[in-house]
């Protein structure tokens, strides 16, 4: 081959490898564009932006079951049927120096119900930007399994458990991305995901249906006759949940928790 032949073909060799090396670039270029989209699938884009600025919490008990803010004991007399947002707000002032109207939903996300995190994986506080948690006591006249129910009870405006949302959409589909856990000493930590699509980052979770149907599933903690249990309950919006993006910012969320006792066979106590 002379000379001539061989710069050419150096040449073609050349613009070959220049090919492939753009081919490459453009390759990864286009991997990590993929791997950006993937990542907000889910979360809030502008992490200091409030995710739930407005927030309203109702609790009530049905029959056989009493509830309060504080450990009475076994005065009966002290505890109540409801608890308002005003209740809260007491609990709240006297332990973060804050209320209900001041708390904004963040979103956060969680294994285990118990310990939540931000994107980057810092564990967050509660009542401070993230999630509300607050601490409540169930006492009953016997012996029982406690479950969310979407039955009313005799409570006069009482309409059973409810997550719902005032704001227009797409912002109500907040509530898709709502998360409520119970936690006890004896039993652990059970959560309620409102319209369950899927399991969220590993976490194990349950809805309520309507007709409303009892089981050893659906079950948050046991009772003993007389004996108060400490309930801590908390409230966040998930941020891996897929409805967790910018378009439910800024929205408004209420929720209703009406709880109801069984026995061991899972039949309401009345």
């Amino acid at each position: 081959m002379g000379l001539f032949s061989k710069a050419a073909a150096r040449m073609t060799n050349d613009k070959m490898t220049q090919k492939r090396r753009k081919r490459l670039i453009v390759f990864i270029a286009i991997i990590t564009l993929l791997s950006m989209t993937t990542s907000t699938v889910a979360w809030f884009s502008v992490n200091t932006f409030a995710g739930v600025d407005t927030l309203d919490v109702h609790i009530s008990v049905a029959a056989q079951l009493k509830v309060s803010m504080e450990d009475h004991g076994k005065d009966l007399d002290q505890y109540v049927k409801v608890i308002t947002n005003e209740m809260i707000d007491g609990y709240l002032g006297s332990k973060y120096n804050t209320k209900l109207a001041d708390i904004i939903l963040d979103p956060v996300t969680t294994t285990d119900g118990v310990r939540l995190t931000n994107r980057g994986g810092a564990v967050k506080e509660p009542n401070k930007k993230s999630y509300l948690e607050f601490e409540c006591y169930f006492i009953a006249t016997e012996e029982m399994w406690v479950h969310l129910t979407t039955e009313s009870s005799d409570i006069a405006g009482d309409k059973g458990t409810q997550v719902t949302s005032d704001s227009p959409s797409p912002r109500s589909e907040v509530v898709q991305c709502t998360r409520v856990g119970f936690t006890t000493d004896s039993n652990g930590t059970a959560v309620y995901e409102p319209n369950k699509a899927g399991t969220v980052n590993g976490l194990s979770t349950f809805d309520i249906s309507t007709p409303m149907s009892y089981s050893d599933s659906s079950r948050l903690f046991h009772l003993d006759e007389l004996t108060p249990k400490k309930v801590t309950v908390r409230l966040w919006v998930d941020g891996e949940d897929p409805q967790c993006d910018d378009d439910v910012q800024d929205a408004d969320l209420k929720v209703a928790l009406s709880f109801v006792g069984t026995d061991e066979n899972n039949v309401p106590i009345s």
